[in-house]
This record gives structure tokens, sequence and C-alpha cells, in this order.
């Protein structure tokens, strides 16, 4: 088993998933950045500061607050805002990324240029290929 973890990390693989988890990670902490601190203020000030995040269902009889904090300490709660914040910060980076990457795409394609057409082929190369053609018919 040791030499065969040991073939594993010699290949390189290791090393990949080890470059592959960090880049996640700090792309994760960007996009939590970006979506925490500049897309939901201007979210929440179009929509007036509307938060689900506080949202809940007591799945007790118990539960009596009006606070999710408060609630969970009095028994189980479903907290379906929280869930229901995270899924539409999701959809809203979904989007930009979206729409950032057609925006590229399209930036791309006014570049792309019409192939040249290839050089007319010279005296010689044209004899050669009818000399060619005519072994192919006879």
């Amino acid at each position: 088993m040791l030499k065969e973890f040991r073939e594993f990390a010699m290949k390189g693989n290791v090393v990949d998933l080890a470059v592959g988890v960090i880049i996640g990670a700090a792309f994760g902490a960007i996009v939590t950045s970006l979506v925490g601190d500049i897309i939901m203020p201007i979210i929440g000030a179009i929509t007036g500061g509307l938060d689900f995040s506080n949202y809940f269902t007591g799945l007790s009889k118990a539960v009596t607050a009006t606070n999710l904090a408060d609630a969970k300490k009095q028994g189980a709660v479903l907290a379906w805002g929280n869930f229901l914040t995270l899924t539409l910060n999701f959809l809203i980076v979904a989007f930009v990324l979206f729409m950032v990457i057609r925006a590229m795409n399209q930036f791309k394609r006014r570049e792309a240029v019409a192939p040249a057409e290839p050089p007319k082929p010279t005296a010689e190369v044209a004899l050669l290929t009818e000399i060619r053609d005519l072994l192919k018919k006879g």
C-alpha cells in the first residue's frame, strides 16, 4: 500500500490535487466576498433590505421564538431561509459569471479574423497535380 501511494505521489497527482484545492479555496473566498460585500448590498438596496436568512419553521411546539438563534436554543427548527439565501447567492454568482463569460466570448468572436486564402499554386505544382489526376484516371 505504501509503495502504491509512493507511485501515486511521484506521478504528480498529489501535487495537482493540492494545487486544485488551494486554488478552489482561494476562489471560494473571492466569490464569498464578491457576493457578500459587493453584490448582496446592491440587491439589498434594490429590494429594501430583504433578508431570508432568519426565516425558519419550528419542528416542535416548544419553539416560540421569532429569532432563528433563539429558536435553535428552544428546539429543532427547519432553517429554510438560510438555504434560500445561499441558493439565491449561487444563482446570482452563476448569472454574473455567465454574463462575464458571454462578454468574453463575444469579444473573442470580434477579434477573430477570417483566414487568408492559400496562395495560388505555382505552374510546376499545377502541372504535377494535372499529371497525378491523369494517372489516377488511366
